[in-house]
């Protein structure tokens, strides 16, 4: 009987397939009403929907953790195309007031990327995006007094594709990528 048991259990775990990487999150993504590079208006999280993501919160007149990380999120790009993963990267400015939509684009074009897979959003304000923050990846946002830079996630957070946010990796760390990668090859058997 113990040997049937442990056989039947072994099959339900082998089935159940999915989420076999370590992760460190549970939060849902909440929805958000952005534009995005091609003028578009669009909830995020519908557009995303049934598939895996990677996304990060960063601004572009940043002198500290955003150029690396957009750096790390362009390494991404050309990792995952080269594995041939289909995973879709975005980027939210956190200073939408600054960052429109030519904004973002001129910024983004040093990183090259490919605006099919990778979105860079905006359009919303800045207590929108302080919420989204917060309540989907933990993480408190806020515009640092008598300047023009904020604390934000330095975080890469990998979404799933019924929108729940289950593991933030280490956005200013190159060696990150490849975590990431290896942790969507294990979800993408």
């Amino acid at each position: 009987m113990k040997r049937i048991t442990g056989l039947l259990l072994l099959l339900l775990l082998t089935g159940c397939g999915g989420e076999d990487i370590e992760t460190n999150m549970s939060r849902e993504i909440i929805e958000l009403s952005a534009v995005n590079q091609h003028h578009e208006q669009v909830n995020v999280e519908q557009e995303m929907e049934g598939e895996y993501w990677i996304t990060n919160l960063i601004f572009t007149s940043c002198t500290t953790v955003c150029p690396p990380m957009t750096g790390n999120m362009a390494r991404l790009q050309n990792e995952l195309e080269e594995e041939g993963l289909d995973t879709r990267l975005a980027s939210f400015t956190v200073d939408p007031d600054t960052d429109d939509v030519e904004t973002l684009k001129d910024f983004a074009e040093d990183y090259q990327p490919d605006f099919d897979r990778w979105s860079f959003y905006t359009g919303y304000s800045f207590e929108e995006i302080k919420e989204f923050s917060i309540k989907s990846f933990q993480s408190p946002l806020q515009k640092l007094d008598n300047s023009d830079q904020f604390a934000h996630a330095t975080g890469f957070f990998l979404v799933t594709p019924d929108g729940e946010v289950i593991k933030n990796y280490q956005g200013t760390n190159s060696e990150a990528m490849e975590k990431i990668i290896s942790d969507l090859k294990q979800l993408d058997k």
